[in-house]
């Protein structure tokens, strides 16, 4: 198993991708500040010279961020921190299926390699249930850009995995972390995890390009459907059960007082019966 993270370099990892184009720009940094604000980065400076399917992954992020602002804290050699880049040319309500691809593809990579069963808290936070509560193992960070004609032009999205953490690297967090180490009670291959991710994620952006929605697979691994639930914004709240999703993956919540309300981003907590 890999100790040292020169394994993921460019040579060890082309040499072992079977993709098409996805990764086949890949650029590896032992450290970063962001792999997400790095391709922001490049993207403001070339525009459209950067290649689809371009991935830049960090064995460490300095200021590594998930979803709403928060910090992605990794030790050095414990995870996969990667951020691909796409030029979709979609309706931008599309751009949800990035997501919805991304937490797919990286639950079945995992589960293969694992053998543990992995679902998907609404929106793309990967979880794993031990001794009957859910621990979040991955989570994904989806930004993109619009065109002149409000087209979703190009879209980065973000991935952290806990892969070979110890109990004692794992963060501090209101919903509680875990590793695949930890869960699958043995350290992994980091290079094989992440070119079975890639070789999903390519399938699944495929699929979709030839008009195949990435909805029902990532819908069926949704642990908050039928849940209830507490989804908070910035200055609102919506409590009540999770009833389902809609095509473009927003959640429909059935509130206490009988609305619904259709849910396009928002932070969820489950909460008991």
């Amino acid at each position: 198993m890999d100790e040292l993270h020169e394994v993921l370099q460019e040579t060890a990892v082309l040499s072992r991708l079977s993709t098409r184009w996805l990764g086949r720009h890949y650029h590896y940094f032992p450290a970063i500040p962001s792999t997400n604000d790095y391709l922001k980065q490049r993207l403001a400076e070339v525009g459209q010279e950067l290649p689809h399917g371009m991935v830049v992954l960090a064995d460490y992020q300095s200021r590594g961020r998930g979803r709403l602002q928060r910090e992605w804290v990794a030790p050095a050699g414990t995870s996969l921190l990667l951020s691909m880049l796409f030029w979709p040319d979609w309706p931008p309500e599309q751009g949800n299926w990035l997501a919805m691809m991304g937490s797919v593809a990286a639950a079945e990579a995992m589960e293969e390699l694992t053998g543990v069963s992995v679902g998907i808290k609404w929106p793309n936070d990967l979880m794993i249930e031990l001794d009957g509560v859910w621990h979040k193992v991955s989570g994904l960070l989806l930004e993109g850009n619009l065109d002149e004609n409000g087209r979703l032009q190009s879209a980065i999205l973000g991935i952290g995995m806990n892969v070979n953490m110890a109990a004692d690297q794992l963060p501090p967090a209101v919903t509680p972390a875990t590793s695949l180490l930890i869960a699958s009670g043995h350290p992994m291959d980091r290079v094989a995890l992440l070119v079975a991710f890639l070789a999903r994620m390519e399938q699944y952006y495929e699929a979709a390009v030839a008009g195949t929605s990435p909805r029902p697979a990532w819908h069926d691994r949704l642990i908050t459907i039928g849940q209830m639930v507490q989804v908070s914004g910035q200055m609102w709240q919506v409590k009540g059960v999770a009833e389902g999703t809609d095509e473009w993956g927003r959640l429909l919540v059935r509130a206490e007082n009988g609305r619904l309300h259709t849910i396009a981003a928002g932070d969820v907590t489950l909460r008991p019966h």
